[in-house]
């Protein structure tokens, strides 16, 4: 269990928060075609993990636009932007914003997700969705960083992010 804030509000959030060294959670979410897609999906590759309330909040869609960015100057990488919004919204979202370097996962069927990962916001106007986090992991799906934003309304650390994919 971890506390952050939500425009200075303490709230708490159930679960536990990886951490650098351990192995990833295994996960199930949903594509913006409504298959199902696990961890396992993307086997070899690098991931980057930014997890977050909404993509219909300006944060949100701030973080969405920055990873989609640098997305495309990453080598054997794969940015997993995962919510729990609708995939048809994600869709809308990224097609409207002409986003198509990272790939939108809906924790649609995959509420397990928020307590494997200690980001399930458990009180307060957001109960139910994901606090803002940043999780990176190698190819082999050990977390190489991990940053749950201590004020949901913040951007996470980028730079810190990025900069362990080299």
């Amino acid at each position: 269990m971890s506390k952050v804030t939500f425009k200075g509000q303490p709230i708490q959030v159930d679960g536990t928060f990886p951490t650098a060294g351990q192995s990833a959670p295994a996960f199930s979410l949903v594509s913006k075609d409504l298959a199902d897609v696990s961890l396992a999906n993307f086997a070899g590759k690098r991931k980057v993990l930014n997890i977050f309330p909404s993509v219909d909040t300006p944060t949100c869609a701030a973080s969405v636009r920055h990873f989609n960015e640098s997305a495309s100057k990453l080598d054997n990488a794969v940015v997993l932007c995962i919510s729990a919004d609708l995939p048809f919204a994600q869709a809308r979202f990224c097609g409207a914003e002409g986003l198509d370097n990272v790939v939108s996962l809906s924790m649609m069927r995959g509420h397990q997700f928020l307590k494997d990962y200690g980001v399930a916001i458990a009180e307060g106007p957001l109960a139910g969705l994901a606090a803002r986090a940043v999780v990176v992991l190698d190819a082999h799906d050990k977390v190489i960083h991990a940053q749950l934003v201590d004020e949901i309304a913040h951007e996470p650390d980028y730079e810190a992010a990025l900069k362990v994919l080299g």
